[in-house]
């Protein structure tokens, strides 16, 4: 519905304006002799269509460019907590064994206890 909402406006300002401009304007395409006569409201809207695809193109490339870096990051996310949970594992088995082994007494408390 509120697609409708904004497209009718458009429309209605697309075809007023094709109405408004009926004369016709004569389009030559360099560099050769060829020319077609059109009307002016067909002239300008193919221009905008052109340009705005030329426009979404571009858009599109930057996205394509930005999904591949995305892709990437993930990649390197995966590996990256790979790694950190390898870590993780290994120092298990290291705590439980300092926990399980006595606290060596410092030097100067071994001389005390030993006399």
């Amino acid at each position: 519905m509120w697609r409708l909402i904004l497209i009718l406006p458009l429309l209605l300002v697309l075809v007023l304006f094709a109405l408004s401009n009926t004369q016709h304007v004569q389009l030559g395409f360099w560099p050769t002799d060829l020319s077609i006569t059109v009307p002016l409201s067909l002239a300008v809207l193919a221009a905008m269509a052109v340009t705005f695809f030329l426009g979404a193109l571009l858009v599109w490339g930057r996205i394509l460019g930005a999904r591949a870096r995305a892709r990437r990051a993930e990649r390197a996310n995966r590996l990256l907590e790979a790694q950190v949970a390898e870590l993780k594992a290994e120092l298990v088995p290291l705590r439980e064994a300092a926990v399980a082994r006595p606290t060596p007494l410092p030097t100067s408390q071994r001389a005390l206890t030993l006399n």
